[in-house]
């Protein structure tokens, strides 16, 4: 990240915090600034990434509407290294009801701001249409939303930067952006869906304390693993209490499948996981519904 080395009174900034941070005393928090740019190096495959980020009216994507939208690109290789980011895309967009007071205290967006924008979901999906890779700060979220906007989204492979690394691995306190880039020394404007954008990719082109790996790194291994979903159809009341306790969540609306736990699993575990239903909770054969997942359907509502 480039700094400005001086203040106006003419101090050497970098070196006043440098001290701070030698004395044991201080952690020092840098502002997010532009990323330096890295050539890819002989041999290496590179590929274009897109991270997104939008906010929103609300939680359900079957009612609430987007009101921000920012794209960021950059180039990474396929090694998991991340050699420069591209200028964003953003824009904001009128909702068709007045936007609610907690989301204008949370975003700092509000009716009069948005007035009149719109967003065109043609030079959207221009914009996004070189990605190979579609990541977000909680993609089971923003995928749902912007495949109801912009069909380009159903058409990629997506990855989720808070729940595809194991951030207490690593020695993060909490997979919120703001906890994570705290932890790697940087603070950003947040809940603004292009300052997001880009500290998200800011996070993933750093090695991690835990791994030594990037961030990107694991989320392209992530993405290229193949998991299984397995719905628990009719499994006995009592026992859900140790489902949710191994994972499980309930589809209350049925969406992508039956109205049951489900649980994803790595391909590598499908039997296990088949092997412990039958054994804890159902107690005996069982035959259930499973399906492959891969990224271009992981978080989507396809599933």
């Amino acid at each position: 990240m480039n700094q400005d080395p001086t203040s106006p009174d003419g101090f050497d900034l970098e070196a006043l915090a440098e001290l701070l941070a030698a004395s044991g005393q201080y952690r020092v928090l840098r502002r997010l600034g532009p990323y330096m740019a890295q050539p890819a190096e002989a041999g290496e495959v590179v590929r274009q990434g897109l991270m997104v980020d939008v906010e929103t009216t609300g939680l359900d994507p079957a009612r609430d509407e987007i009101i921000e939208l920012a794209m960021t690109p950059f180039s990474y290789t396929t090694a998991g290294r991340v050699l420069a980011v591209g200028e964003s895309f953003q824009g904001l967009r009128q909702p068709s009801r007045p936007i609610p007071p907690e989301i204008t205290a949370l975003t700092g967006l509000d009716d009069a701001l948005v007035a009149g924008k719109t967003i065109d979901p043609a030079a959207v999906s221009t914009f996004a249409a070189p990605a190979a890779l579609v990541v977000a700060h909680n993609a089971a979220f923003d995928r749902k939303f912007l495949e109801r906007f912009c069909e380009v989204f159903t058409t990629k492979a997506w990855a989720c930067s808070m729940s595809q690394v194991d951030w207490k691995a690593e020695g993060y306190e909490g997979t919120k952006l703001a906890y994570l880039a705290a932890g790697c020394g940087f603070f950003h404007d947040g809940h603004r869906a292009v300052h997001d954008c880009l500290a998200t990719v800011e996070i993933p082109a750093r090695a991690h304390p835990g791994s030594g790996r990037t961030e990107l790194a694991q989320l392209l291994e992530q993405a290229r693993t193949l998991s299984v979903r397995i719905w628990a159809e009719n499994s006995p009341f009592e026992l859900k209490d140790v489902l949710k306790a191994r994972g499980y969540r309930w589809n209350a609306d049925g969406a992508g499948g039956p109205r049951a736990w489900y649980v994803d699993v790595a391909e590598s575990a499908w039997e296990a996981e088949i092997a412990f239903l039958r054994a804890e909770i159902y107690r005996g054969e069982i035959d259930l519904a499973t399906r492959r997942i891969d990224a271009y359907d992981r978080f989507s509502e396809r599933c």
